[in-house]
């Protein structure tokens, strides 16, 4: 059972220590299971994160030379719910599809029961005539597709919330651009939300002129600009994830009651983080921690009570999902895939390998957000690749956990860089390599009766 979140950063739950928002399901999950403290995702945007989860590859292992944040046919040969229905599951998903695939792709053909259930709004006519939030239906849909489970099946089932994503085609505050399930109407009223840690003007006046101008900063004009406008959506904000949460709580109670919950494995987790006012940002996207940063929880309810409640540090991905799920179901997973299977840290084991660093990309958005990177146990490092002298971060994360200080032209640091720049390097050119030089869309044009010759695809990667 993989519930899958839109736009929640690591701490915005209870059980990660947050003050105020109460997702008492997801805790339990928590207390009962475990709790990965270092969860990342490699691409911080909505498509390329849940592409990254069907494929098990980056995005420029997956991506077309052109459009790097589209997928390959050939990068789709052992998408996860594939990999599973030719072992015997039985495959549900329902909610938000957002992938860029090839021309001719139907995702329906890929599960056993299918529907993609959108935003835009958020709110939907049922036959009655009453309106019900798209995160209820999810949950209505999954309680159908539990009822009607054989009994000697085995079964994979995809929640994949539009929640907490901002309505950005209406930005009035909280119901419009925030809509919450009814279910948590006056959750959070009488509560004053904090300003933003890190929402000290000097943080955002410390940074370059092209992120000062990305849509980083443009949204944060949609949400978080004023006093008013901060606390209202805010805690509408909030109320989405409740609404997740109480979702999540549905479903579990169905598990229960059919009889399922003791042989069932649930995910929670979420496609990328989100700045919600820090450094005067909005969005994800760029480099910095709170845009990569996502909760993972794991509930296995065959371990035992002494290996419950425990909290894991090991570097974990998205990447690594789609390898954990076939890895519980006894799949052999793919040679292509990129990432690892997290079965044996949940399992409470201490793999004598396992990652010491992890690549990030971000390859569209551009030529304002196109960056790459990579990140260790102490240091930071990323360069915008289209700027023009390409733009260098170094963060040493040990003194400055809240990456405040570039030290990328400090020459104390000047070994640390070079090392890092060849690691990035190394790591660019194992996915894939760099992309192609950017060309604004005004310069694309092709001569009348020219054609240019196909883009020859880099390799699909493997681990």
């Amino acid at each position: 059972m993989f519930f899958f979140a839109d736009d929640q950063r690591n701490d915005t739950l209870g059980c990660a220590g947050h003050p105020i928002i109460r997702t008492p399901n997801i805790d339990r999950l928590a207390r009962n299971g475990v709790l990965f403290r270092n969860m990342f995702v490699s691409h911080s945007i909505c498509w390329v994160s849940r592409t990254t989860i069907l494929t098990g590859l980056t995005a420029r292992s997956f991506g077309r030379p052109e459009m790097p944040d589209a997928a390959r046919p050939e990068a789709l040969t052992h998408l996860f719910p594939d990999e599973l229905r030719k072992a015997g599951y039985r495959v549900g998903f329902y909610g938000k599809w957002h992938a860029k695939m090839p021309r001719g792709f139907r995702p329906a053909d890929h599960f056993d029961e299918f529907e993609a259930i959108f935003r835009n709004p958020y709110f939907k006519k049922l036959p009655d005539g009453t309106l019900r939030h798209e995160t209820q239906i999810i949950g209505d849909r999954a309680i159908r597709f539990l009822q009607s489970q054989p009994k000697d099946r085995p079964f994979c089932l995809n929640l994949w919330f539009n929640a907490a994503h901002a309505e950005d085609g209406d930005k009035r505050p909280g119901i419009g651009h925030y809509p919450w399930p009814k279910v948590v109407d006056g959750m959070y009223e009488d509560v004053v939300i904090p300003p933003p840690r890190l929402g000290d003007p000097a943080i955002f006046a410390s940074q370059p002129d092209f992120l000062k101008r990305s849509i980083n900063r443009e949204r944060f004009f949609w949400r978080w600009d004023t006093p008013e406008k901060y606390q209202t959506n805010m805690r509408a904000y909030f109320r989405m994830i409740s609404g997740i949460d109480h979702v999540v709580g549905r479903v579990m109670a169905e598990l229960e009651r059919l009889g399922l919950a003791d042989n069932t494995i649930v995910v929670y987790s979420a496609d990328n983080g989100y700045y919600m006012g820090n450094r005067g940002f909005a969005g994800k996207w760029s480099h910095y921690e709170e845009s990569l940063r996502v909760p993972l929880i794991v509930y296995d309810p065959r371990l035992p009570e002494a290996k419950r409640g425990r909290v894991v540090d090991q570097f974990a991905m998205n990447l690594d999902l789609p390898a954990t799920f076939l890895d519980w179901a006894g799949v052999p997973i793919p040679e292509t895939y990129q990432g690892l299977s997290l079965k044996p840290l949940v399992d409470g084991r201490s793999p004598q390998r396992w990652r010491t660093d992890m690549f990030f990309e971000h390859v569209t958005l551009r030529p304002l957000l196109s960056w790459e990177g990579v990140r260790n146990e102490r240091f930071k490092y990323a360069r915008y690749f289209d700027q023009r002298p390409v733009y260098e971060f170094l963060f040493d994360l040990e003194q400055d956990p809240d990456e405040m200080r570039n030290v990328a032209n400090d020459p104390k640091y000047a070994d640390t860089l070079q090392r890092l720049r060849t690691r990035c390097d190394a790591l660019v050119a194992q996915y894939g390599g760099p992309l192609r030089p950017y060309t604004p869309r005004s310069k694309r044009r092709v001569p009348p009766g020219r054609r240019s010759a196909a883009p020859k695809a880099a390799p699909v990667g493997k681990r």
